[in-house]
């Protein structure tokens, strides 16, 4: 059986289409997305975002704020390390 002429114009547009895109394709991925080193690896991902500094937060005080933070939570750890070793007499239950 053969294909109608309707469907020959349409399966003509849709090869074109795609090759189209293949060129699109290959146009972009050569541009400035991908750069090659030195080693002629290929790197996809060359350009990362802009560090952002929120000005309106204020961060007076925030080194020692950070230290009793980090200095509680390492005493809650020693506390349920001593509960287990107390309750199952393992360091790690189920493990050591």
């Amino acid at each position: 059986m053969k294909p109608t002429k309707k469907k020959r114009i349409t399966l003509h547009k849709l090869i074109v289409v795609l090759h189209l895109l293949t060129i699109e394709l290959l146009l972009m991925t050569n541009s400035s997305y991908v750069t090659t080193e030195s080693g002629g690896r290929q790197n996809m991902f060359p350009t990362e975002t802009r560090p952002y500094i929120d000005e309106s937060v204020s961060y007076q005080g925030y080194p020692q704020n950070a230290e009793k933070v980090n200095g509680r939570w390492a005493m809650i750890g020693f506390i349920a390390l001593l509960g287990s070793y107390i309750t199952t007499g393992q360091i790690i239950p189920g493990i050591f």
